[in-house]
């Protein structure tokens, strides 16, 4: 029998032959020659390795073999100690300049196990030798890759989530604005090094960066991470639980910054109840975040700032009343700031930045609390204008407000029965109007609304429709997993890539369709620097694109048009690929989007994520297909432009209550 590192999953034999797993099922189904199972289970078959590398010979299948493949090889089978050696080993290559990497590859095995740290020499040299190929082939972080491929425990575990780079790019903006000398930084919380290696990149040469992260593999990414983004600040990232166990405990920084776990109540509240770091009060169970922010703040030197990302729920909910109000009388909250929804997981919501300070005995805290409303600001302008309104904040006495986004409250009146810091609540003001410039927004509004209705009319004649009879019509059907195995359709799932490598030139300018473009039923409009697509699959003009992350109103989908194609696949986006001499595009979206399928295919509690493969499809002939789907065309035209028209009919309803509120005009004689 092959040893596991001589043994590949289906999985693993699509990688290698560049292939979809439907079509490594397709193979095992119709050539009697394919190789046969050698291990794992009846549900997960194991092949051995060159029966099928010789398979694909044969037929011209098997690419050249790769730095990643023999990686995947080697650590077949490896025990989690193994795994987390490569991690370990991996960032200090990641350390050494490119000859210095070159060296060690080329050692032979007695010399490579002198050459390698203390730590790791009782790991098998192949194995450590293989991950400096991977390096010297496609740079550190796709060593992470291949672990992440083999990591049985998902990432979005206890609520953490990478931090989206025009997040991690706003967060250590702020935590190093003002013209304030940081030469420290921490991230207590630091998952994969994201917003820790921005932080870091913008510090000056030398600074002394620290992380802590409690799964050893993403700590070892997290400080390649800032080695290769940072290479000129004196790194020291470790492993545990930094509330638990602060592999910290004595260390104060200039500025922490933080994207802790939400809502995670085994934070430890039991037996932290004493805990030193608890100065504005004990956390309630179902406050984690405000462990964490106390839990900064004890790290703070005198004077120096954290940020930190927070559901918007911190900002507000009762059982946290107290410890805001103790936050605000010791003037420790400098600033609460409402960001758009979408940018960062939960996509559903805004979340919340809070700048803290740790008050000293010569600058004691502000009476002022900065609160911003920036929920509505644009996404590529959303960094310049929040910095520039922290800043003018900060560097002066007397602050400006900022009309509907932005002023500065006295600490004394958020001390109310609510404590309530939700930005909304206290920056939206009535604006000054212009009579003459309103009545003139009014009528033009007014106008295209009612253009807007005619049209709404007649979307509406869509029928007529036919009852099926005394019973509803019933029909056999298939999964997307049946279909896609039988080469009906092709599923595709968009993913951001954990290393920012470069698409080809012909990619690189491409626009990238995310979730939230899906959802907002707009053009694609992500970025391939900041969206970073894993693969390069491009949209096709008739792909049947579904959101991956199901919200209250369902999984938001569309048939792709002349306008989406050539775009590339962007992180939360499902694409399914049908053959259109089998299956009509709008056929397929109206029955995967319809409700009670979506329900069914649908995982997880806090969020929920649609399962493509579970969805099921009528097996009907695609003359009766064409008829479902021209009807499923006008239903979604329908829905389009219903909801133009209620977003018109706000907006106008929105304009005439605050011109008339406001006094700009005057209402209708009768």
């Amino acid at each position: 029998m092959a040893s596991l590192s001589e043994q590949l999953t289906a999985a693993e034999i699509s990688r290698l032959a560049g292939v979809t797993r439907a079509t490594v099922s397709n193979w095992r189904r119709r050539h009697p020659d394919f190789p046969q199972p050698r291990g794992g289970t009846e549900a997960s078959p194991s092949y051995d390795r060159r029966e099928v590398e010789a398979w694909l010979a044969a037929r011209g299948r098997l690419p050249a073999r790769s730095a990643r493949d023999d990686l995947r090889t080697h650590l077949r089978g490896r025990t989690q100690r193994d795994v987390e050696a490569v991690a370990l080993f991996t960032a200090h290559v990641a350390g050494l300049d490119e000859g210095e990497r070159k060296k060690i590859a080329k050692l032979d095995d007695a010399a490579f196990a002198h050459a390698v740290p203390q730590a790791h020499r009782d790991v098998p040299a192949e194995l450590l030798r293989s991950a400096v190929n991977v390096v010297l082939e496609e740079g550190p972080f796709a060593v992470f890759d291949v672990l992440d491929d083999l990591a049985e425990a998902p990432v979005a575990i206890r609520g953490t989530h990478p931090t989206p780079p025009v997040v991690a790019g706003l967060v250590a903006g702020l935590a190093t604005a003002g013209g304030r000398r940081v030469r420290s930084v921490l991230d207590p919380a630091c998952g994969g090094g994201r917003l820790l290696a921005a932080a870091a990149a913008a510090l000056e040469p030398g600074a002394r960066v620290h992380g802590q992260e409690y799964r050893p593999v993403t700590a070892a990414q997290a400080r390649t991470r800032v080695t290769v983004e940072a290479p000129k600040a004196s790194v020291d990232v470790r492993t545990g639980d930094s509330l638990r166990d602060d592999a910290f405990p004595d260390l104060r920084v200039d500025a922490v910054v933080c994207n802790p776990p939400y809502g995670d109540r085994d934070w430890g509240h039991d037996e932290l109840a004493l805990d030193t770091r608890w100065a504005y009060g004990v956390p309630p169970r179902s406050e984690p975040e405000l462990a964490w922010v106390q839990h900064s703040l004890a790290h703070l030197s005198d004077g120096g700032h954290a940020v930190l990302l927070l559901p918007p729920a911190t900002a507000s909910r009762s059982s946290g009343r107290r410890i805001r109000a103790e936050l605000l009388r010791q003037g420790a909250l400098c600033a609460a700031i409402a960001l758009p929804a979408g940018l960062a997981v939960p996509h559903h919501i805004g979340l919340h930045l809070w700048i803290l300070r740790r008050p000293d005995d010569d600058r004691p805290g502000r009476d002022l609390v900065l609160l911003v409303d920036a929920a509505d600001q644009d996404e590529d302008t959303l960094q310049e204008k929040v910095r520039g309104i922290w800043e003018a904040f900060s560097g002066s006495p007397d602050f400006d407000a900022v009309p509907g986004v932005a002023r500065a409250v006295p600490a004394i009146d958020l001390l109310d029965d609510l404590v309530d810091l939700s930005p909304a609540r206290h920056v939206r003001s009535a604006p000054l109007i212009d009579p003459g410039a309103a009545l003139q927004d009014v009528t033009e509004l007014t106008e295209r609304l009612q253009a807007q209705l005619g049209t709404f009319a007649d979307a509406v004649d869509i029928g007529p429709w036919t009852s099926a009879g005394e019973t509803s019509r019933t029909w056999r059907s298939a999964t997307v997993a049946d279909l896609a195995r039988g080469g009906a359709l092709t599923v595709h799932r968009g993913v951001r890539a954990s290393s920012a490598d470069a698409l080809p030139g012909d990619l690189a300018d491409r626009p990238v369709l995310r979730a939230r473009d899906l959802v907002g039923g707009k053009r694609a409009s992500g970025d391939v620097r900041e969206a970073q697509p894993a693969g390069t699959v491009t949209i096709e003009e008739g792909d049947v694109l579904l959101t991956q992350f199901v919200g209250p109103q369902g999984a938001a989908s569309r048939v792709a048009d002349e306008g989406d194609a050539g775009c590339l696949l962007g992180q939360g986006v499902l694409l399914l690929r049908p053959d259109p001499g089998r299956l009509d595009p709008w056929f397929l979206a109206g029955f995967v989007s319809a409700p009670d399928n979506v329900s069914q295919a649908t995982t997880g509690t806090s969020t929920h994520h649609l399962v493509a493969s579970r969805l099921r499809v009528p097996l009907l002939p695609l003359e009766e297909q064409t008829a479902y789907g021209q009807a499923f065309r006008k239903i979604q035209a329908l829905k389009r432009i219903a909801e133009n028209t209620a977003t018109c009919a706000n907006e106008l309803a929105d304009l005439i209550t605050t011109t008339l509120s406001t006094g700009a005009l005057l209402p209708p004689e009768h």
